[in-house]
């Protein structure tokens, strides 16, 4: 199963698909709704929405979310292969899993094959115009990279606002607090992203 996409089932689809996956995730991490809330600094409350599919998580929500269950945002997808590959090398573009985050405009496709430690996620990012994670700043565990294949990103780490366009790339670690988006009103912006998880446990709420 993958996370259905927004535009062929709407957007109520996206979010209990999404939710469901994080209470799963939770649950056989043998965690309480109490623990999750405690490591992230997120509510009960609002945590219950997500998984019930009442709330649309952001990406700085899932990147806190992924980290207390500690499998990095690649583990928030599912392969969609009817019989699971018993050693996956090679992700075809046709099963590409896909998340779609419908409220900030940002859709993303896991490259990288399901299993393994989650050590390292591949992502090909699609922002709409005007897409972005939002105007607060997060940081999570690992260090993260990628490449500006079409359009613009403004990337902010820290400080500092860098403007890239076709061809350039960035490196940074995740634990530095960071956002992005695309700045242009007309064309979408491409990303290859990559996700690498670290050793540092340090946390923005």
């Amino acid at each position: 199963m993958s996370i259905p996409l927004g535009d062929a089932t709407g957007p109520e689809p996206v979010d209990r698909a999404v939710g469901q996956r994080l209470r799963n995730l939770r649950r056989a991490k043998g965690l309480s709704l109490e623990a999750v809330a405690s490591s992230t600094g997120l509510s009960i409350g609002f945590i219950s929405q997500v998984e019930r599919g009442m709330s649309s998580p952001s990406l700085r929500v899932l990147a806190l979310l992924a980290d207390t269950l500690q499998i990095g945002i690649g583990g928030l997808f599912e392969p969609i292969l009817q019989e699971p590959e018993p050693d996956p090398i090679v992700v075809f573009r046709k099963d590409r899993p896909e998340l779609q985050l419908w409220r900030t405009g940002i859709t993303k496709q896991l490259l990288t094959p399901p299993g393994g430690t989650q050590g390292m996620s591949l992502f090909h990012m699609v922002l709409r115009p005007g897409a972005s994670t939002g105007d607060e700043l997060f940081s999570h565990d690992g260090e993260e990279a990628g490449l500006v294949l079409e359009g613009r990103l403004t990337l902010v780490v820290e400080a500092r606002t860098l403007q890239l366009s076709e061809g350039d790339s960035f490196r940074f670690e995740s634990r530095r607090p960071h956002r992005f988006g695309n700045p242009g009103t007309r064309a979408q912006t491409i990303v290859l992203w990559v996700n690498v998880l670290g050793s540092s446990k340090h946390r923005t709420p």
